[in-house]
């Protein structure tokens, strides 16, 4: 800790005179006040290789060097680009001299002689009007940064977004509303008539949001679910529904409205001339997709924190490598974690490092996986799971942007971009206080929500061909198509395990498969059934007597915990006899509500 405030303390001063003794004398009265570390320059060549070399928090110079002009030292300076306050020293003060000074950037002037009080009083205004300019270079940094990020998030969105002021003014809208308002995708079109009036929008798309927003101005509450017809120009109607509420600030001033339009026409088809198959690793062209896609272009530019949330098999490791891919960082590592996999003490040391001796069993310095990903990404998998002491750590780490390895005294500082990932739901740990609400919001500046395959079964075909032909070369399967009956089982099933429970139905399909088409008889019982609705979601929850109504989960909790008996408990053992990982088991057995030890009752006697 003492390293560390001393650190902060540094001033760095270089002090430029041709007389030793003003030098000497200049820097005995800064050291004593603390100031440090001091170099000194004899002349204006001396001057230019040691800044060239070095970087200055303060530069003092006489105005009068041999050979050279102090000025001329100052002009140098500015032209190489460094911006340290310098101040001047002369012993002839005049108007002109001062106004050549402030001209090339100085920011003030002494007279000599200088005393020690008037070079400390001039040393701490300099160095503090040069912090103040630092923090408002910052402040309009971080500001630049916001609004690329709100632009980045505004441009994203699919939905038409339109922000008004009290006298009916837009004051922003994006791309989306550009086209509704004038129900014309054409680029010349939207920049040459697109106008700043609400009012001057006359279809049904304009007229609908000038109702609202007036109803809104003069009432003050919220229009909801105001549903339009919309006629384009190519005669199709498209079905719009228009949410308006009041626009505040955080002084609770009414500024506004904000409009938001959704198309809730009927979905296009999946396939387009627009539309993509694959996007880093995904596959899948229905529209929800498209819209995740394009969420991970435009966030993954922008260097802030992200959630990524979703059920389990949706592909949250997949999409933070799409935004590490799509990133400045994407040259740089990318490091992942998986939070649920490991205990508390293993989970600090993999993360933070440790140092040999800061436990039993540290037989040598442990690198962490932060200190790894510098300039990079890190990728925190599960991050619902973690303790509340991992949490504050990792809170600490966020806001400060360093961390301390186990057993060591000094904070290491690291440049890291932190990714997110979680199938829990976070507002509800966050109610019962097992997360902690300041960490959520630090993880939440973006959330990227995978939507569960029930959701997107228009792309469920495009899905199983992928499968297919990869599991047709790996497996050197002669399998040319899956049949008609089978393909509509697997759009209806209800997919619980998402895209990661399709790939393995389809790899088991293709082992057991001798013929050139797949057909139902490849498939487990459970897919053959179709005992749920398509759209029905089976409850996670119930208690043990009510699950006798749902075949699906009763058959995958049979299988559970008949392959924990067959491997005795061993959780590790049954992972792997299940195809899946030892976490993804814990998860389940969570979830379906199956004790941790109940492998222990004797297998079954008809148990191979």
């Amino acid at each position: 800790m003492d390293d560390q405030t001393h650190q902060e303390k540094d001033t760095r001063i270089l002090i430029v005179d041709d007389e030793a003794s003003i030098r000497l004398t200049f820097e005995m009265f800064l050291a004593r006040e603390g100031y440090g570390p001091i170099t000194t320059a004899a002349t204006f060549s001396e001057a230019i290789e040691v800044i060239n070399s070095n970087t200055f928090d303060l530069i003092i110079s006489d105005i009068v060097l041999e050979g050279e002009r102090g000025t001329d030292l100052l002009r140098k300076i500015r032209e190489a680009g460094i911006e340290c306050p310098v101040v001047m020293v002369t012993g002839f003060p005049n108007l002109d001299s001062a106004a050549e000074a402030v001209r090339h950037g100085a920011f003030d002037y002494i007279s000599k002689p200088v005393n020690k009080e008037t070079l400390l009083r001039f040393v701490r205004q300099a160095l503090s009007h040069w912090q103040l300019e630092q923090e408002k270079k910052n402040l309009l940094q971080e500001n630049e940064k916001f609004k690329r990020y709100l632009e980045a998030i505004f441009s994203s969105v699919r939905d038409a977004i339109i922000t008004i002021d009290n006298d009916m003014n837009i004051v922003q809208l994006n791309d989306t509303a550009k086209r509704w308002l004038l129900f014309s995708d054409s680029a010349d079109d939207i920049n040459l008539r697109t106008s700043n009036r609400l009012d001057s929008y006359k279809n049904e798309m304009g007229k609908a949001c000038l109702q609202d927003a007036k109803q809104v101005l003069a009432n003050k509450i919220e229009v909801r679910e105001h549903q339009v017809e919309c006629r384009k120009p190519d005669g199709n109607i498209r079905i719009i529904s228009l949410n308006a509420a009041p626009l505040e600030d955080g002084q609770d001033e009414f500024n506004g409205v904000v409009i938001v339009a959704r198309d809730i026409t009927l979905p296009e088809p999946e396939t387009g001339p627009h539309t993509r198959n694959k996007f880093h690793g995904y596959v899948g062209s229905s529209q929800v997709m498209q819209q995740v896609y394009n969420l991970i272009e435009n966030v993954g530019k922008v260097d802030t924190a992200v959630l990524i949330t979703g059920e389990s098999g949706t592909g949250k490791e997949l999409a933070a490598e799409a935004l590490h891919a799509e990133s400045t960082r994407r040259d740089m590592p990318l490091v992942k974690v998986d939070c649920a996999a490991m205990p508390e003490e293993l989970l600090e040391s993999e993360l933070f490092g440790h140092i040999k001796g800061a436990f039993t069993g540290a037989e040598k310095n442990r690198e962490g996986r932060l200190l790894q990903a510098h300039n990079g990404t890190l990728f925190l998998d599960e991050i619902g799971d973690v303790s509340p002491r991992m949490q504050l750590r990792l809170l600490r780490f966020l806001q400060e942007k360093t961390f301390t390895p186990v057993g060591q005294d000094n904070p290491i500082e690291v440049d890291v971009r932190i990714i997110a990932a979680t199938n829990v739901n976070f507002t509800e740990k966050v109610k019962d206080g097992s997360f902690r609400e300041d960490l959520y919001y630090r993880l939440k500046v973006v959330e990227i929500k995978l939507p569960p395959l029930r959701d997107r079964k228009g792309g469920i075909p495009i899905l199983v061909h992928h499968f297919l032909s990869m599991f047709r070369e790996k497996l050197k399967r002669n399998i040319h198509g899956i049949s008609d009956q089978a393909m509509d089982a697997l759009t209806k099933y209800s997919w619980p395990g998402n895209v990661r429970e399709l790939r393995h139905v389809i790899e088991r399909a293709c082992v057991l498969c001798e013929g050139p088409t797949i057909s139902l008889e490849h498939f487990a019982e459970e897919i053959q059934r179709q005992p749920l609705h398509p759209q029905q979601t089976p409850p996670t929850s119930l208690p043990q007597e009510g699950r006798a109504a749902l075949p699906p989960y009763i058959s995958e909790r049979d299988e559970i915990i008949d392959i924990l008996k067959r491997a005795r408990g061993n959780k590790s053992k049954a992972a792997r006899m299940l195809n899946i990982d030892r976490s993804t088991l814990y998860r389940k057995m969570q979830r379906i509500g199956i004790a941790k030890d109940i492998a222990k009752a004797p297998a079954p006697k008809n148990t191979p």
